[in-house]
């Protein structure tokens, strides 16, 4: 099954999306925890109130989770499901 087409085709989806992403993300979250450490004056700007930078940046680290969590529910729903789909039926009638 893992030298079958479909199946590298598989990986090859989920990789290109799967680790582009985790990169993003981890540069944003470092992005986040730099500035915090070696910009406190650039964090420290008040905003609205006593909203500073840093904690609007702390609260788009849980908006980033969970869109991230989203698209990648929905890209794998529209481009990986169909082919996993298929696999599984393939070695479920393999199986009988």
């Amino acid at each position: 099954m893992q030298a079958s087409s479909e199946f590298q085709e598989l990986r090859r989806r989920f990789r290109a999306w799967t680790f582009p992403m985790t990169a993003a993300f981890l540069a944003w979250y470092l992005l986040y925890v730099v500035l915090s450490g070696w910009a406190r004056d650039f964090m420290a700007i008040k905003v609205l109130g006593n909203i500073n930078v840093a904690l609007i940046f702390g609260l788009l680290q849980f908006v980033s989770t969970f869109w991230i969590a989203w698209a990648y529910s929905r890209h794998m729903e529209k481009k990986l499901d169909p082919i996993s789909d298929k696999l599984r039926h393939e070695v479920e009638e393999k199986a009988k």
